[in-house]
């Protein structure tokens, strides 16, 4: 027989070793109280080593008791609850009595039962959402570790990229997949290059505005753009937005090209349209073939009538140079 301060270390070293729900929610004195009047049916003497095993096997080795005991944020207080309901009764009704092995067998087994059916009603979280972010609303207790396992991703986003025209307007969203706390703090900051280094960015707002707006962006707005989000003066995650502006003029002129050259098919004809979809602007601009012929036609009869013109109007000139000629000649 072990005195009560040996059987306190043994347990203590026992709870240690292998942890799960049991151990982080009973104390272990009260496991100590609970495992005092085992009795080993076989042998008929009092084993409390032979408790602590079955607690093992119960509770600490069962996947179900751990599975059930994977709770979202601030419902570990719930688990203790449940689990303290079904333990703390025994710890009164057996302290200082003797049982056999075989009643402990089926009352912790009922206990760790009805402990897996509560806390399995218990609200569940979405999990984690990768690539990056510390997701404290996504974090699950862990009845191995005794707390909460953490999403462990960087900090850092990947970069997105936007692309806008000269003059334009250009909105730039600070959204992440996760819930965030209330008390978030947005700050922007931008540098010129693309780049992710920390000091190359300047600070240029800070407030709780998830949105960044440019009226009319100009080719000096090209750059990264970084937005933070804090809660309660401690990081959350960074994201990142590389824009570049494109100039008006060529982005018209490339505009124009695209439109020409996915109009034009080999042999210089022009695809026909669509049925239904608007004519192009470059089909309004170019006549058909009918009024082209027309038009061409009318400036060669033009052009002919003014060659007759200029023949006829020169003619008479010539003919009375002549007649002076003979005049001169007599």
């Amino acid at each position: 027989m072990c005195t009560s301060a040996l059987c306190l270390v043994c347990l203590s070293l026992l709870f240690r070793t292998s942890l799960s729900c049991f151990q982080c929610f009973v104390d272990v004195p009260d496991g100590l109280r609970l495992c005092w009047g085992h009795i080993l049916t076989e042998h008929n003497v009092r084993n409390v080593d032979a408790c602590f095993r079955k607690l093992d096997r119960i509770f600490n080795n069962n996947e179900r008791v751990i599975e059930a005991g994977r709770v979202g944020g601030g419902y570990d207080k719930q688990l203790k609850e449940l689990l303290d309901a079904e333990i703390l009764p025994m710890v009164e009704e057996f302290h200082e009595k003797l049982n056999k092995d075989t009643v402990y067998e089926e009352r912790l087994q009922t206990a760790a039962d009805n402990f897996i059916a509560a806390a399995s009603k218990l609200p569940r979280v979405s999990g984690c959402f990768p690539p990056c972010g510390f997701q404290s609303a996504g974090a699950v207790y862990n009845c191995v570790t005794c707390q909460y396992d953490s999403c462990e991703f960087p900090l850092d986003c990947p970069f997105k990229e936007i692309n806008v025209t000269e003059n334009s307007r250009s909105q730039i969203w600070c959204e992440v997949p996760f819930h965030l706390p209330d008390d978030i703090e947005v700050i922007w900051s931008v540098a010129e290059e693309k780049t992710q280094q920390v000091d190359q960015f300047k600070e240029v707002t800070a407030g709780v505005d998830r949105l960044y707006s440019i009226p009319s962006t100009s080719l000096q707005h090209q750059g990264t753009y970084q937005c933070e989000i804090y809660s309660g003066q401690r990081s959350i995650v960074r994201l990142y937005y590389y824009l570049t502006v494109t100039p008006q003029d060529v982005e018209g002129h490339t505009e124009l090209q695209e439109i020409f050259d996915l109009s034009l098919v080999p042999g210089g004809r022009l695809l026909p349209e669509p049925a239904g979809s608007p004519p192009s602007l470059l089909l309004l601009l170019l006549p058909s073939p009918l009024l082209l012929t027309a038009c061409l036609t009318a400036l060669l009869l033009l052009l002919f009538l003014s060659l007759g013109a200029l023949y006829w109007s020169t003619k008479p000139e010539q003919t009375h140079h002549a007649d002076g000629d003979e005049d001169l000649a007599f």
